[in-house]
């Protein structure tokens, strides 16, 4: 895959029909928000998802938006509309979650398509959290982190918290939200201040909703630190800037890892051999 320069040059490409059918001539079949409330036994707090995705043929392309900010006409605006429509919807939930289900459509998580596939045992929500993170700290390790360095985590999850430091590694935890991680270290707002204080980045794919992406990859870029992404959010979009900014991504497609007890399966690409 080509690591493109920037969101907006695909998106374009996309909307032009240069990277593969017509978007105009493509409709959503299926559109649905997926609205979740976890707290893990033996943790202190707990979290909410609520995630707009859209059906494209055999292709879901998601895009996670802040609880309670997704309203009810998403759904209804995308469903049965043609996936060009969307690409110029006003909400920036609506357009990352077209062209997701686009991309994905195009070019689904294989092996041909320079996807690793790592499997996600059965288990609880906790367990299989942690055996993604385990997938996700991995990439960091292989070559993107200095010795002793520290990760800039931006969009909290307390399992891939833990799993950086069960390998002794440092880290700034940076959320939205603010507030504290579980183990009760003060959690920053702003990514781009943060940046300037670490050694690698560590993102979640939410960064594509909420407008944050390019700004955090560009100033990243310029402190020369290597990026990773983890992604449920635009999990076949990411994995197009590997190589332009993006070390690595651990892309998580629909359904996601907290949906169902059974085995799973997640893709790495970039980062390692």
């Amino acid at each position: 895959m080509t690591g493109w320069d920037s969101l907006a040059a695909l998106q374009e490409a996309v909307s032009a029909g240069r990277l593969g059918p017509d978007p105009k001539g493509l409709r959503i079949s299926t559109a649905f928000a997926t609205s979740q409330a976890v707290r893990h036994e033996g943790r202190g707090g707990g979290y909410r998802n609520e995630v707009l995705s859209l059906r494209l043929g055999a292709a879901v392309g998601s895009c996670a938006a802040e609880p309670g900010a997704l309203p009810a006409t998403a759904v209804e605006d995308a469903v049965g509309a043609d996936v060009a429509s969307l690409l110029a919807h006003p909400l920036q939930v609506v357009r990352t979650a077209a062209l997701d289900a686009y991309l994905m459509h195009l070019a689904p998580h294989t092996p041909q398509n320079g996807a690793r596939p790592v499997a996600l045992p059965a288990g609880s929500s906790l367990g299989k959290s942690r055996a993604r993170a385990r997938a996700v700290v991995e990439l960091l390790a292989s070559g993107a982190l200095p010795p002793g360095g520290r990760v800039l985590v931006v969009g909290v999850v307390n399992s891939l918290l833990e799993a950086l430091r069960s390998r002794g590694l440092r880290y700034l935890a940076c959320d939205l939200k603010g507030g504290t991680t579980e183990w009760g270290e003060p959690v920053v707002t702003d990514a781009l201040d943060a940046v300037g204080r670490c050694d690698a980045v560590l993102a979640s794919g939410m960064t594509l909703g909420n407008g944050t992406f390019e700004p955090l990859r560009a100033r990243a870029a310029a402190h020369g630190l290597p990026m990773v992404l983890f992604a449920q959010t635009g999990s076949a979009v990411l994995p197009r800037f590997v190589g332009a900014g993006v070390h690595a991504v651990c892309a998580e497609p629909y359904p996601f890892f907290w949906l169902d007890g059974g085995p799973g399966v997640i893709h790495r690409y970039g980062g390692m051999p």
